[in-house]
Formats: C-alpha cells, sequence, structure tokens
C-alpha cells in the first residue's frame, strides 16, 4: 500500500510571469504559496495549488481551471468591479447541475468559476 496524496498542484505555462504574477495575486487574490523564481505557486485551498512557470511562446489549450465556490455571484460582482470582462455571466447549466462563469486569465486560459448544486458532490475537508 502507498501512502495517500496530501495535496495537489496543477502547473500550466505563461509567457508573462509578471502579468500572470499581478492578475492572480491583485486580482484573484490568492496567496503566493512559493515562489520558485520562473515559477510561483498559489494556494487555491487548504492543499490544492496553482502553478504558473515562465516558457516562451507558451499557448493555453485545452485547459479549464476550476474555482469551486458556494459564492459564485459574488465573484463575478468582485471581479466585474475590478474591470475584469466574463465571456459568460453566472447562469445555471442543468446538463451538469452547476451554476457557474467563464472569464480568462491573462495567458488566455479558461477559468470557470463554480458552484456544484449537486448534494453528491463531496464537501471540502476542514483544516487540519
Amino acid at each position: 500500500m502507498t501512502a495517500p496524496f496530501t495535496q495537489q498542484v496543477t502547473f500550466l505555462y505563461t509567457s508573462d510571469l509578471v502579468a500572470t504574477a499581478r492578475f492572480y495575486e491583485a486580482i484573484i487574490g490568492l496567496p503566493l504559496a512559493l515562489d520558485q523564481g520562473n515559477c510561483r505557486i498559489y494556494r487555491v485551498s487548504a492543499d490544492g495549488f496553482l502553478g504558473f512557470c515562465a516558457r516562451r511562446g507558451a499557448q493555453p489549450s485545452g485547459v479549464i481551471v476550476t474555482f469551486v465556490t458556494p459564492d459564485v455571484d459574488g465573484w463575478y460582482d468582485r471581479l466585474c468591479a475590478q474591470g475584469v470582462v466574463f465571456e459568460k455571466a453566472p447562469v445555471f447549466n442543468p446538463d451538469y447541475n452547476i451554476y457557474h462563469c467563464f472569464l480568462r486569465d491573462p495567458n488566455g486560459y479558461l477559468l470557470e468559476i463554480q458552484r456544484f448544486c449537486d448534494p453528491a458532490w463531496p464537501q471540502p475537508s476542514l483544516p487540519t
């Protein structure tokens, strides 16, 4: 038997680490967990992280980063007030039983802010 996974990090590439850092730190408000120079890792939840590494010519493709929250409308209002343009305003999606909206980060990655309406979705664990 192997030890369980205790944390999760998703790494994405960026051609502009400065603009990416400004967006995720100042606009989204994610705390910087670790600055590795050409990679910056942000805490998204108790044990979930999102990292961006500088790579020349990085192209966003086929990726959706989803932030799960019970307050989709609050996030939408907060980010709109900061000038963020959304591709899709909050709406209920009956196919997946979710309430969500979409925007893009400075790299062109598609970001989704979502609430699962299905009670079968696991609730977040309490921090230890």
